[in-house]
C-alpha cells in the first residue's frame, strides 16, 4: 500500500510565559520534537503514551490545527502530493475536505444551538462557500446518507444535541467528520468519555466505516486494549518524541523500548483472578521545557547506563518493521503484554 500521510521532522514549540527585558520568551516548551512517521492508505496507526507526551498536539499539528514550528506534512492524493505545511489560510480551508478530526469530548464538540442536520451539514456548506458546486438537495442527501451509516435515523436529524446520550453524540461527531469523504481522520481519544459498552459500539462503527469508505485513521488513545483492537501499527510517544513504532502485535508482545515495556505491563488481564505485575517507573516525568540530556527516558529507566545519559538514541529499525529509539534495543529481552485475546478481525459482538 502507498503512503497517504508522510510526516517529516515535525516539531511544535510553545513559548513560556516568562519574558526577557525585550519582551521575548525566556524559553520554549517542545511539545513535539523532531517526529517522523507515515501512514499507508487504509491503515490505522495508533498513538499511545502517558498524559503530556504530545499525542494530541501531534494530531492537531498534522491537521494544522496547531501550527508546526518545523518539519513537513504531506498528503499523497490521486491528483498529486499536497504539502500541508505550505498551504495558505484559504488553501488550507479548501484542503480540509481531505482530513478531518473526531474530538474526545462529544458534549463539548457539538454546538448546542444547532440541530443534528445543521451540525453534520456545516462542513459541506463551508466547502460550498469555497467553490464546491453543491445545492441544497445534494447536501441533504449526503447528510442523510452519512447519518444512517453512523446509526442515526432521519427523525433524529431534527433534534438538538442535548436530546442524545454520549454515545449518540459521538456518532453525530463522527458523521460530521466523515460527511466530506475525507482521506485521513484523526481520532483524538474518541471513546475515553464513553461507557465501556458504548466504547465497543463506537470502535466497531469506526472499523465498519473504514472498510466501507476506505478511510485512514490516526488513532490517539490511552486505552491500550482499544488500540490493540483497532490499530494495524502503534507509535509510542514519550516527552514529545516517538520512542517505538511497529506492527501492533510486535510492539505489544515483543517491545524493544523499556518505556513500551512499562506501558504493556499495565494492560489488564481478561481473567479477573490474574495478578497484575505493572512495572513502576521511578521518579517524575521530566520538565518538557528542560528535557534530560541523552535519552529522555534514562532518568526513569532501570536499564540506563552512562551512555544513555550522554548520547541521544535515534529511531532505528531493530526488527522487521519495528523501530525503537534505544541504545540497547537489540540486546534487551523485554516483557510484553501478558494476554491480549481481542484481535482486529474478531469484532466485539454488541
Amino acid at each position: 500500500m502507498s503512503d497517504l500521510l508522510t510526516v517529516s521532522n515535525l516539531s511544535v514549540r510553545y513559548p513560556s510565559r516568562e519574558k526577557t527585558g525585550w519582551g521575548k520568551p525566556k524559553s520554549y516548551v517542545s511539545a513535539v520534537d523532531d517526529v517522523s512517521f507515515s501512514i499507508a492508505r487504509g491503515e490505522t496507526l495508533g498513538l499511545v503514551g502517558e498524559s503530556g507526551s504530545g499525542k494530541t498536539t501531534l494530531g492537531l499539528s498534522v491537521l494544522r490545527g496547531v501550527e508546526p514550528s518545523a518539519g513537513r506534512i504531506q498528503l499523497t492524493l490521486p491528483r498529486g502530493t499536497l504539502d500541508v505545511t505550505a498551504l495558505s489560510s484559504k488553501e488550507l480551508r479548501r484542503a480540509r475536505r481531505h482530513f478531518q478530526m473526531i474530538f474526545q469530548d462529544p458534549y463539548a464538540s457539538l454546538n448546542p444551538r444547532m440541530t443534528v442536520r445543521d451540525i453534520i451539514s456545516e462542513p459541506l456548506i463551508a466547502q460550498r462557500g469555497l467553490g464546491e458546486s453543491l445545492d441544497r438537495a445534494m447536501i441533504n442527501a449526503r447528510v442523510v446518507d452519512i447519518a444512517q451509516r453512523c446509526g442515526l435515523s432521519r427523525d433524529q436529524l431534527r433534534r438538538f444535541p442535548h436530546a442524545f446520550s454520549g454515545g449518540q453524540r459521538q456518532r453525530i461527531a463522527i458523521a460530521r467528520a466523515l460527511v466530506l469523504n475525507p482521506d485521513l481522520v484523526v481520532c483524538d481519544e474518541p471513546i475515553s468519555a464513553l461507557d465501556v459498552s458504548i466504547q465497543a459500539q463506537i470502535l466497531n462503527l469506526l472499523a465498519e466505516l473504514q472498510e466501507s469508505l476506505g478511510l485512514t485513521y490516526l488513532f490517539i488513545a490511552h486505552d491500550l486494549a482499544a488500540v490493540a483492537y483497532v490499530c494495524d501499527r502503534v507509535a509510542v510517544m514519550y516527552l514529545g518524541q516517538i520512542v517505538e513504532l511497529g506492527p501492533t502485535r510486535s510492539v505489544y508482545f515483543t517491545p524493544k523500548h523499556p518505556y513500551t515495556e512499562a506501558l504493556m505491563s499495565a494492560v489488564p488481564e481478561p481473567d479477573p483472578d490474574a495478578t497484575l505485575r505493572p512495572i513502576l517507573l521511578q521518579g517524575e516525568r521530566p520538565d518538557p521545557s528542560n528535557p534530560p540530556s541523552g535519552c529522555r527516558f534514562h532518568t526513569r529507566c532501570r536499564y540506563a547506563t552512562e551512555l544513555c545519559a550522554t548520547a541521544a538514541p535515534t529511531l532505528r529499525e531493530v526488527a522487521n518493521g519495528q523501530f525503537a529509539a534505544c541504545h540497547y534495543a537489540t540486546e534487551l529481552t523485554l516483557q510484553g503484554a501478558q494476554d491480549l485475546r481481542e484481535r482486529k478481525d474478531e469484532r466485539v459482538a454488541v
